[in-house]
């Protein structure tokens, strides 16, 4: 069975709320669609990778190309994990995290978008909350990273009730224009002392190996 050879497609890390993990093809197909009716309010610029700038095809085409491009880059010393987040059974966003040699750094990094339709219920902080508990308690991170917009109020403010403090700034261009994004970082002990959902993680036993650490059977 292909799970035999890609032990990451039986991964699930669940809230009682959510569920975080690969889509299938057609949930992949739910996804592009979601992108394409919009991951923000017209007029705004919360991602420096302007992927939402796309016409609404170009942009859905970009969530399928992205997710192949993933898993077809994967390495253990290198890899990005795009999980779908299902609610009530239907995907309604992406939860990412990536990293490089992170056998030896222990740290990851973060990002995602909800469809538009679900933004301001919970969700966002909920589905990054699981992310953190798969990175600290599953894989043994040591530290999580993460950076928005100044002005991007919204997953600013997950950040800070998660436990992250700020780690500096960074100075970009977009659009001809420069924008700058407050860099945030949470470390395993400020993890351990906030206040968080339950999550469960399953069948990650066998995925160790792929994140280039070794089982502990």
């Amino acid at each position: 069975m292909l799970i035999d050879h890609w032990p990451l497609l039986g991964l699930r890390v669940r809230t009682d709320r959510i569920e975080l993990r690969l889509p299938a093809d057609e949930e992949l197909a739910e996804l592009a669609d979601l992108a394409a009716r919009g991951v923000h309010e017209p007029g705004q610029r919360p991602f420096l990778m302007a992927w939402t700038d796309l016409p609404p095809a170009e942009r859905a085409r970009h969530v399928v190309q992205r997710h192949w491009r993933n898993l077809g880059a994967w390495t253990p010393q290198d890899w990005a994990l795009g999980l779908a987040v299902f609610e009530d059974g239907r995907p309604v966003g992406v939860q990412a995290m990536w990293a490089r040699d992170f056998a030896i750094t222990r740290e990851v990094t973060s990002a995602s978008w909800l469809g538009l339709a679900h933004q301001g219920r919970g969700v966002g902080r909920e589905m990054r909350a699981a992310m953190l508990y798969l990175a600290f308690a599953g894989l043994g991170a040591a530290h999580a990273t993460s950076a928005s917009f100044t002005h991007n109020a919204a997953p600013l403010a997950i950040s800070r009730k998660l436990g992250y403090r700020p780690d500096g700034i960074t100075r970009d261009v977009l659009h001809g224009q420069v924008m700058v994004s407050q860099r945030l970082r949470l470390t395993r002990e400020d993890w351990e002392r906030t206040e968080r959902p339950a999550v469960t993680v399953s069948r990650l036993e066998a995925c160790l190996p792929q994140f280039g650490l070794p089982t502990t059977g």
